[in-house]
């Protein structure tokens, strides 16, 4: 995968990752719904290595 095929890929997760933190609420957010946004962080972290 070229640098730029990358940065696109990346660019994408981070997007699905806001967008998802941006449509959580506080009162309902469950442990489980923080894995989940942790797991996206760390795929994030993997994918730039």
């Amino acid at each position: 995968m070229s640098n730029g095929e990358k940065i696109k890929e990346l660019r994408m997760q981070l997007e699905q990752f806001m967008e998802r933190l941006d449509h959580l609420d506080p009162e309902q957010t469950s442990i489980e719904d923080v894995d989940q946004l942790i797991q996206m962080i760390e795929k994030i972290e993997k994918d730039l290595g």
